[in-house]
């Protein structure tokens, strides 16, 4: 028994199932397959930056308004300094992760979608691979299958520019009417706390450190002003942790197969780009699909990391030097224009550079009398 396929995407996940949304969309018939059952959850701060929702539409998928909660912005506080901005080109979207994958699953059905959940891919053969006993033959083969992915190791793409580091995340969901319209972003001596709306009374904490053992209650003894929010609210979920690892490639494709979302390489969760990165590479290896150019999706992959990556090394400096962090965020809030202009060019609002001199010399002045 034999299934044929233009893609074969193995892992189901929201960048599989975006992918295989863009293929379908070319044209291509598409099989998915993931070993888990469906809705997957993954401990994430469960955001969707503008430039992802963009993505997104562009795969035809829209958030439903009951489905995801909207922020305005992104505000930074350490608890003596505070500077916060909003999108130029509107908001972006809180939601839970199981919800996403739900919305997603059904838009993938709606466009005839051939998924398989529970199947193992169990190996590349000569002319396909093997799930659950049964060959498939296919055009391309797609790895979605995160940042352990097997398909990476199994084509011989597992080669790094850089070496891997890693952080380590926790998540859990409170009952409480979100209090700001932004997405909070407290910066403590453990790591960050992000507070994402997801709902009309619900807000998703996520927390990351370098600290393995370091968990959202040890977040919290340091940060009294969330500890003052959440202090009574019900807990929804189990804390819930994952790792979070910058990881970049030297090539994500190589004969016939592809890798896209994790597998492909990653940046540290601090920027809250994953999602957004994850669809428009799907998007931009749909359109390499329909060019038979896997080199055009190489490129474009490069493209679209760049800018997460330079912001995530930024950050993460910040991350590693608290004095540094405490002088960059007075002189931010004195200086609350770069900061907007750094998150309009961190989400695609505007280009690369697109600071003014102004603005980064009333920056470097506040800098150096922080």
């Amino acid at each position: 028994m034999a299934i044929e396929t233009d893609v074969f995407v193995v892992g189901g996940g929201p960048a599989g199932l975006a992918v295989a949304i863009a293929a379908r969309n070319r044209g291509f018939s598409v099989t998915v397959a993931d070993v888990a059952q469906p809705p997957i959850d993954k401990a994430c701060a469960e955001g969707i930056m503008p430039d992802g929702l963009a993505a997104l539409r562009k795969l035809g998928v829209n958030l439903p308004p009951d489905a995801a909660s909207a922020f305005q912005g992104i505000r930074f506080s350490d608890g003596e300094s505070s500077v916060q901005a909003r999108f130029a080109r509107g908001p972006g979207l809180g939601t839970r992760r199981t919800k996403l994958h739900e919305i997603l699953i059904d838009n993938a059905a709606a466009a005839g979608i051939d998924m398989h959940w529970g199947a193992r891919v169990t190996g590349l053969v000569p002319d396909g691979v093997t799930i659950n006993g049964i060959n498939v033959r296919y055009r391309w083969l797609v790895g979605a299958d995160g940042q352990n992915s097997r398909v990476r190791c199994w084509s011989g793409l597992d080669s790094f520019r850089t070496p891997p580091s890693t952080r380590f995340g926790f998540r859990r969901h409170y009952r409480v009417v979100p209090w700001s319209e932004f997405v909070e972003v407290y910066w403590t001596t453990h790591g960050q706390l992000y507070v994402t709306p997801v709902g009309p009374e619900e807000v998703c904490v996520a927390f990351l450190s370098r600290n393995p053992k370091l968990r959202l209650d040890d977040a919290f003894s340091v940060s009294p002003q969330i500890y003052a929010r959440l202090q009574g609210a019900d807990r929804v979920t189990r804390e819930q942790g994952t790792v979070s690892t910058t990881r970049a490639l030297r090539s994500v494709y190589r004969g016939s197969t592809v890798l896209v979302g994790e597998a492909s390489g990653s940046v540290d969760a601090i920027t809250g780009d994953g999602l957004s990165m994850a669809f428009q590479q799907a998007h931009a290896l749909g359109e390499a699909f329909l060019n038979d150019d896997l080199a055009q999706y190489q490129s474009e992959h490069r493209r679209i990391e760049r800018l997460p990556r330079m912001m995530a090394n930024l950050m993460l400096l910040l991350d590693r030097n608290n004095w540094l962090r405490a002088r960059s965020l007075r002189a931010l809030e004195a200086s609350p224009t770069v900061f907007a202009r750094m998150l309009a060019v961190h989400t695609g609002e505007l280009p690369l550079f697109h600071i003014g001199i102004e603005e980064t010399l009333s920056f470097g002045w506040h800098l150096l009398r922080a």
